[in-house]
């Protein structure tokens, strides 16, 4: 009965997804299959394909999955953390479609739909989130951390801006990782040309591509650059003032560049630091506060748009150690944070000043904004975000000062001591953070440490060819 129950407020106001599926098909009836997933800590997508017969079900009444895919770990393996899953049974939760987000997959050999799903907590006796979003959901963890600004009165204008490696699908000769064949000249890129007009023009099928398939999913890509190291590209997003959309976006536009670099011969990575002497990958995510009638409050003259301005940028600080596991989200990621690599090494902010963590762009009071610029790429975006607006509401309400820019820039300069750039003390830092609980759900935040504690125990379960190289 309760399960019956749940069913029924899950299809509530399933007519409307039902006509969006309808609609879809008559814009594209040669449609065979529709793809279901959902996104999970790690950021792989994980779900279904069905036969576009038996889909319509997934908009009147959900789909039922283990709640599991949220939180397995980076090799598919459920490890049970902290016994939410398989001491439980391995419940199943309920994933239904997320309005907006019926798309063609472009890429694929035959026509092919696709839907972003949202998992819903399982139907247990004694839970009392049971039908809702799931708690160890971290887009709904981010819909909770919205909740506490609009109490502020503001909402978050933002924009995530993604880097990421193109590779050649072959290895080198000692079994490593090698860049792209450049398509003019068939050879492997060996030179950084970053914003090298050249190296667009190369690539040239690829980010038309690229941006033609967005396009076609209603991911609004923006402009694409070449980065500081040989197959490397930035593509960005563009701004909007639905947080929670701006990460769908993300992890739809990652989903997009995967498939078209191999619908065209390439492997690509959003891993954090896929190659150990190049730059790293990041996320930077771009943040102004608009009120309700759509003025950007950091871009106000006086007093009063540069104190908004300043406390949230003082939160942002007094946030960042606690938020370091899920900036830099596992052990490769921490391999980005060494000085000289292009990464803020502290908790610095400036004008226009790509050495400090929380840049001002050059620019307009209108477009004045926060580019946040510590997080891997191959972070969460729902819980990078989370994190990013919990520094801010937490500034604006304790009206933090951040002290004052810094004028001069040097990405060499050593670490901060204060902040855990490794990933085993900047968990540490996350389970005792004192801050974020009280803007994030606290469950998933202990999830998630829970999870990559499970995770770190496996990933050192292995004798590894250093230790043969050093010890043996």
């Amino acid at each position: 009965m309760a399960k019956a129950a749940a069913r029924k407020r899950v299809s509530a106001g399933s007519s409307k997804g039902g006509n969006e599926f309808d609609a879809f098909l008559k814009r594209y009836p040669k449609t065979a299959e529709v793809d279901v997933f959902v996104h999970d800590m790690n950021g792989f997508l994980r779900g279904k394909r069905f036969p576009v017969s038996e889909a319509r079900k997934l908009w009147e009444s959900g789909v039922e999955m283990p709640r599991c895919l949220l939180f397995l770990d980076p090799t598919g393996d459920d490890l049970d953390p902290g016994g939410r899953s398989e001491a439980l049974g391995d419940p199943d939760g309920t994933a239904q479609p997320i309005p907006g987000r019926l798309a063609p997959v472009p890429w694929a050999d035959h026509p092919t739909a696709q839907v972003l799903l949202q998992m819903h907590d399982p139907h247990l006796k004694g839970e009392a989130n049971a039908g809702k979003p799931s708690k160890y959901c971290p887009r709904a963890a981010l819909q909770g951390t919205l909740a506490r600004l609009e109490k502020l009165g503001v909402t978050p204008m933002v924009a995530v801006e993604l880097e990421f490696y193109l590779l050649d699908p072959s290895r080198d000769k000692a079994g490593q990782l090698q860049p792209p064949k450049n398509p003019l000249t068939g050879q492997i890129e060996t030179s950084k040309q970053p914003y090298s007009m050249d190296d667009l023009d190369a690539y040239a099928s690829f980010i038309r591509r690229v941006a033609g398939n967005a396009e076609a999913q209603g991911i609004p890509a923006s402009a694409a650059i070449t980065e500081y190291s040989p197959g490397q590209f930035e593509i960005n997003l563009k701004h909007q003032p639905d947080a929670v959309a701006a990460c769908d976006n993300a992890v739809l536009l990652k989903r997009c560049i995967k498939g078209t670099a191999r619908e065209l011969g390439y492997n690509s990575t959003f891993m954090s630091k896929p190659f150990l002497h190049a730059a790293g990958s990041g996320m930077h995510v771009h943040v102004s506060l608009i009120d309700k009638a759509g003025k950007n409050l950091f871009g106000e003259t006086g007093a009063k748009g540069e104190a908004m301005l300043k406390h949230a940028i003082g939160g942002l600080q007094a946030t960042m150690a606690e938020s370091m596991a899920i900036f830099g989200a596992n052990p490769n990621a921490s391999r980005r944070y060494v000085p000289g690599a292009n990464v803020p090494m502290s908790p610095e902010w400036g004008h226009n000043n790509r050495t400090v963590a929380f840049r001002i762009p050059a620019g307009g009071p209108k477009a004045r904004r926060i580019e946040h610029r510590v997080a891997g790429a191959d972070a969460n975006p729902y819980l990078t975000m989370a994190a990013i607006l919990a520094g801010i509401a937490y500034g604006l309400e304790n009206r933090l000062d951040p002290g004052p820019a810094a004028e001069t820039g040097d990405f060499a300069r050593p670490a901060d001591p204060r902040i855990p750039f490794k990933f085993v003390p900047a968990l540490e830092a996350l389970a005792k953070a004192k801050i974020l609980p009280k803007y994030i759900e606290k469950e998933c935040l202990d999830l998630y440490v829970d999870a990559r504690r499970a995770e770190l125990e496996k990933f050192y379960d292995v004798v590894s060819q250093r230790e043969y190289d050093w010890y043996l």
